[in-house]
């Protein structure tokens, strides 16, 4: 399909993106047009490979019910447990609808700057809030969608307040989006329940006043396709308030929950992402886009975008930066729900640095905009080993192989329950001369054997949480080190090598 420049004209009168802007960041000149074969030439910025950890807040009206994820859609699934509490809680959803969830959602506790300041200390390099779920509520001063965090709920620029915060804290500051997916995911919203006293009563949904809000034309009972088969009309929707996210607020990242969306549109968009970014900072490329697949015929290993597991991890070493994102709990608060551990968390991190990846992890925001007390003490635990042994993780690159041990799933998406790490579990990243090995659980044995170091010339090997100098061998099996008496420290536990390249 091939639009015009009429076709991409904003409602307000907004042209779309000239691909005319040239890149100099240390590259030869570079433009960046709606094409594969441009937008091939992003590479990721040094600012986001250095970063390693970042922070993320999933916060909106599907915080109230404290059920976690996808309310929005299960509350239409008659039977299901969302639907079920809603029932009893706010009654049926022909007559309180998740329209009706919007105004509870107040924010009455929100300070972003606290929840910053936590998050930076906690070891965060850049921090990401969502811009809209599928539940299609914008949390920015939209210009094109009535649904929006000024005009309702907080009656507050929640975009705009995270980002301020964001910079003054010197994060590097990103936007989530999700709505591509909303249209076939709200189709439930327009049906009825099957069974029972109301079996036929349309759900609000179905109501024309809020087609704005659940669209129109996708009343089926069954999942559809996460993006796929979408009027044009709502993709140039979805372009005109991605457009508006990025030109407001200038985000350094911007993810996608699904591949590119929605063909050209979705490539005019990503090259007035670059386009933009290079102009706001000196012609240097300073933008990351993110997303989970791409089924638009490029690949990852193009460049194009930066790759973004949802709850996985890597087999081995990528030769192109990417990125997790997991949350402690469910994406969005869920009461009584059981946390990652520091331990998981830290673990988890280490694995991803050692091949090449960022870790991106959400602590969901209560409805009031307050972190519960498990999630301030995770991020206090998360902050005193960061504090320790943060430079073994920022700014470094994997080594000639990402670690050892017998803890390795395959690569993909929501894995990462799968991964139980042991005493023989090592990774390694390097930087500046110096190769730092993770022990990912103490050694009874006492003793750390790298296997992968079976010649070279070692200068010394410290402990880096004590700086305590280790004795160590080099055997025909590998470096043998000799670690102290006791553990020190939690979680993971590194050792500073000097002299191996």
């Amino acid at each position: 399909m091939r639009l015009n420049r009429r076709e991409f004209v904003s409602l307000a009168g907004a042209a779309a993106v000239s691909s005319s802007v040239r890149v100099r960041a240390g590259a030869s000149n570079i433009t960046f047009a709606p094409e594969l074969d441009s937008l091939k030439a992003y590479r990721a910025p040094e600012w986001f490979r250095d970063a390693k950890l970042g922070f993320w807040a999933c916060w909106g009206p599907e915080a109230v019910p404290e059920m976690g994820d996808w309310y929005a859609r299960n509350m239409y699934i008659q039977g299901h447990k969302q639907y079920e509490d809603h029932l009893k809680r706010y009654g049926h959803p022909s007559k309180f609808g998740y329209k009706d969830l919007v105004p509870l959602w107040r924010g009455e506790n929100w300070n972003p700057d606290r929840l910053m300041s936590l998050y930076k200390k906690a070891g965060a390099k850049y921090f990401c809030a969502i811009a809209q779920h599928h539940d299609n509520i914008d949390c920015w001063n939209s210009r094109f969608h009535r649904w929006n965090s000024v005009k309702m709920g907080p009656r507050r620029d929640v975009i705009g307040e995270w980002r301020d915060a964001a910079r003054k804290h010197g994060l590097r500051f990103g936007v989530t989006e999700h709505l591509a997916a909303s249209w076939n995911w709200y189709g439930v919203a327009h049906l009825s329940d099957a069974t029972g006293p109301l079996a036929g009563v349309p759900y609000d949904g179905a109501n024309p006043e809020y087609a704005d809000l659940y669209h129109t034309g996708n009343a089926f009972p069954k999942w559809k396709q996460w993006i796929g088969d979408v009027p044009e009309s709502f993709q140039r929707e979805w372009f005109n308030r991605i457009k508006d996210l990025v030109d407001s607020y200038q985000p350094d990242l911007l993810y996608s929950d699904s591949s590119l969306p929605f063909g050209e549109y979705g490539r005019r968009l990503l090259a007035h992402f670059y386009n933009s970014n290079i102009l706001s900072n000196n012609s240097r490329l300073e933008a990351v886009y993110n997303c989970k697949f791409n089924d638009d015929g490029g690949q990852f290993a193009d460049g194009m975008c930066v790759q973004d597991l949802e709850r996985g991890i890597q087999d081995g070493i990528k030769p192109l930066p990417w990125q997790t994102d997991t949350c402690v709990g469910d994406w969005y608060y869920k009461r009584d729900i059981q946390y990652k551990t520091p331990t998981t968390v830290i673990q988890m991190l280490i694995d991803i640095v050692s091949k090449n990846g960022n870790l991106l992890l959400n602590f969901p925001v209560r409805a009031d905009g307050t972190l519960d007390s498990q999630e301030e003490d995770i991020l206090a635990s998360i902050a005193d080993w960061m504090a320790i042994n943060g430079e073994a993780i920022y700014g470094t690159r994997p080594w000639r192989v990402y670690g050892e041990g017998p803890t390795g799933p395959s690569s993909g998406n929501f894995n990462e329950g799968k991964i139980r790490y042991t005493s023989d579990d090592i990774r390694l990243t390097t930087k500046e001369g110096q190769l730092f090995a993770f022990a990912l659980a103490w050694p009874a044995s006492g003793k750390l054997l790298l296997r992968s170091i079976t010649s070279g010339q070692v200068h010394s090997i410290q402990m880096l949480q004590t700086g305590e100098t280790l004795k160590w061998e080099q055997q025909p099996a590998g470096l043998s080190i000799q670690l102290p008496a006791q553990p020190v420290g939690e979680h993971a536990f590194v050792i500073r090598i000097q002299g191996v390249a």
